[in-house]
């Protein structure tokens, strides 16, 4: 879920109605610190979506949250909305379209720590959550200094997607060095658990020698009440309809040769294809469109620039193929693409590159079809899907929407995470009896 900002209110029902602690968890209510480099809302993108609906878990059970975080647009509407406590980072603008991300993203974990640090003096955390490699740094870090347990929630293998940058950007000497540190975070810092967004992450976690036994894989969610599948009536109405969809934050990895060669194969076999991609007009994506109309003069490409989440929806309604065309990486594999969830969600047949945590998850999904990590292979899949009839199409997706709101609707995830957090947190304290 990339690329989107201002969610509609719906997209995040109030917390007002507290239900009892699970009974997995002994222990009474926890004070817990969740830190993470994004704004907490509204969800600017990446993983920023799932600290939303993890905060509404942990606070209907009675948990105390305390949520260290860039500066947000109204923080008394956001404080009373989550019934949390908002602590907020505002020497400089945060976000993935800021400029100079990157250095502010390396700096940004040692005011992070210094944050909790002073909060610390007033009120004593039980535990602290990270999100993302980024707040885990500071994270671990404090796990010594305030001597509370710490877990640690990746929900991608962050550096991983470098693999793809230019060499200007990110030298491969570099490169390898930053891709073992964030592996090594968990052993450098004894978190006290982890959670994963994939198996696959899980895998390079406890190949580094982090215990499987503290690994808990969560996947990636969608919201299932603002991606609900389209009525009859909302469905392409022809065999002809002729319209892929992309959607996200349009990062280097996203769209480089696959995707070009891809929209060339199609147009030439569908002169009337369209290529709509939803989201922010990056350079990334800038690039892309001027490199496949320098080929492709008659391709025809919309680019509907920023839409807030809730509004994203609408963009897929009418669509016959959603695009997952990543170049390879070993941030890709680790990933638990959230556009492959959303486009189930919505009964819309997938063409996505052989991502491992991916393949793995959907390997016997019907609705979901891998190519090989190249252009040629990409588009045959999608005129596969073109070809399919659409009486065969609209079977295919009744099962795939059942299954994906029954397993990673939000709400379903966001429990199964809070039940593993307040696990961790009672094996602390027997540990310390």
């Amino acid at each position: 879920m990339k690329g989107y900002a201002r969610t509609q209110r719906r997209a995040c029902p109030s917390a007002a109605n507290v239900r009892p602690v699970s009974p997995k968890f002994a222990g009474e209510m926890l004070r817990l610190a969740l830190l993470t480099h994004e704004p907490f809302y509204p969800p600017s993108g990446g993983g920023s979506a799932e600290a939303i609906y993890l905060v509404e878990e942990l606070t209907r059970r009675g948990h105390d949250v305390h949520v260290f975080c860039p500066r947000v647009a109204d923080p008394a509407e956001v404080q009373g909305r989550f019934k949390i406590r908002l602590h907020q980072f505002s020497a400089w603008k945060m976000g993935r379209y800021a400029a100079f991300r990157n250095f502010k993203y390396l700096l940004y974990p040692f005011f992070l720590e210094r944050m909790v640090e002073k909060a610390a003096r007033e009120v004593k955390f039980d535990l602290v959550l990270s999100q993302h490699a980024i707040a885990a740094v500071a994270a671990g870090k404090l796990r010594a200094k305030l001597k509370t347990p710490v877990v640690m929630n990746f929900l991608d293998y962050l550096s991983g997607f470098m693999e793809t940058w230019p060499s200007y950007l990110m030298p491969k000497p570099v490169l390898a060095r930053v891709l073992n540190y964030e592996l090594s975070l968990p052993v450098r810092y004894q978190a006290d658990a982890v959670l994963t967004v994939s198996d696959t992450l899980a895998d390079y976690f406890a190949e580094a020698g982090y215990p499987r036994t503290r690994l808990r894989p969560i996947y990636y969610g969608y919201d299932a009440e603002l991606f609900k599948a389209p009525t009859p009536d909302s469905l392409p109405a022809t065999e002809n309809q002729q319209v892929m969809v992309m959607h996200g934050s349009f990062d280097h990895h996203h769209l480089g040769p696959i995707a070009r060669e891809a929209v060339a194969r199609v147009v030439t076999k569908l002169p009337g294809a369209v290529f709509r991609f939803v989201g922010q007009r990056t350079p990334a994506l800038n690039h892309f469109v001027e490199l496949v109309r320098k080929d492709r003069p008659d391709a025809k490409l919309e680019c509907t620039g920023f839409l807030p989440y809730a509004e994203v929806a609408h963009q897929l309604a009418d669509a016959s193929v959603g695009l997952v065309p990543y170049e390879e990486s070993k941030g890709v594999h680790c990933a638990f693409v959230a556009k492959i969830v959303e486009y189930v969600g919505m009964g819309l047949p997938v063409v996505s590159t052989p991502l491992a945590s991916a393949s793995r998850y959907f390997a016997n999904e019907p609705l979901v079809r891998f190519s090989e990590f190249n252009g040629a292979t990409f588009g045959d899949q999608i005129l596969s899907w073109l070809a399919e009839p659409l009486s065969r199409r609209r079977a295919l997706a009744l099962p795939a929407i059942e299954r994906v709101k029954a397993e990673l609707d939000w709400r379903v995830i966001s429990r199964k995470a809070v039940d593993f957090v307040e696990q961790i947190q009672q094996r602390y304290l027997e540990g310390r009896s």
